[in-house]
C-alpha cells in the first residue's frame, strides 16, 4: 500500500529555509566521527517515491535543476492561481483540496510512495488532517534565527514511533512511523 512520507531537513531551531527560500545551509560539519553505521540513502529512498507533493512557493525556490532530475516522477503543486503555468509536463497543479486529492491518489491508484515535500502551510494541511504515514525528518546542525518555520499552528496531537535514526556528518535523521 502506498505511504505519504513528509521528508524534508529542517535547521536545528525549525526552519525549512531561510528568509530568501534557500537551502544552501543544508549541509554538514564536516566531522563523520559519530556517524552511524547504516545511513540513510536518499537516492535508494527516491527509488521508492513515484510522486512528488509540493506548494508553489516551494516549486519556485527548489530550482529548475530539481524538477529536470524529478523528470520522471509526477509533481503535484498545490496552488490558489488557476493561470499559473510552467514549461515541464510532469507538474500538475491542483487548485482545490490538495489533501483530498493526494489520500484519493494514495487510496486509488496504483503506485509508489507520496513525497510531501513541503512547505509549511502544505505540511500543516496534511498534519491537520492526519494523513502523512511516515516522517522523516533531518536535524541540520546550524541555527538560522529566521526563515519559514516547519512547524506552525496544527491544532491536533499526533503521536509517531521511532523506527530508525542515522547520523552522518553531524546532521541525524529521525525517521518515524503513525502510532
Amino acid at each position: 500500500m502506498r505511504k505519504i512520507v513528509l521528508n524534508l531537513a529542517m535547521s536545528l531551531d525549525g526552519y525549512i529555509c531561510d528568509v530568501d527560500g534557500g537551502y544552501e545551509w543544508i549541509k554538514g560539519h564536516g566531522n563523520h566521527s559519530l556517524d552511524s553505521h547504516e545511513k540513510f540513502d536518499i537516492n535508494t529512498w527516491a527509488e521508492s517515491i513515484d510522486t512528488i507533493v509540493m506548494g508553489r512557493v516551494s516549486l519556485e525556490d527548489c530550482g529548475i535543476d530539481f524538477i529536470k532530475d524529478s523528470e520522471h516522477k509526477k509533481i503535484l503543486v498545490a496552488t490558489n492561481n488557476p493561470n499559473y503555468k510552467t514549461q515541464f509536463e510532469h507538474i500538475e497543479f491542483i487548485h482545490g483540496d490538495i489533501v483530498k486529492h493526494v489520500v484519493n491518489l494514495k487510496n486509488n491508484e496504483a503506485g509508489k510512495d507520496i513525497w510531501l515535500f513541503g512547505g509549511a502551510r502544505l505540511v500543516e494541511k496534511f498534519i491537520e488532517n492526519d494523513v502523512i504515514d511516515e516522517y522523516i525528518i533531518g536535524i541540520i546542525p546550524v541555527l538560522l534565527g529566521s526563515g519559514r518555520r516547519l512547524f506552525h499552528d496544527f491544532r491536533v496531537p499526533i503521536s509517531l514511533v521511532l523506527d530508525k535514526t542515522f547520523i552522518d556528518d553531524g546532521m541525524v535523521i529521525l525517521k518515524y512511523h503513525k502510532a
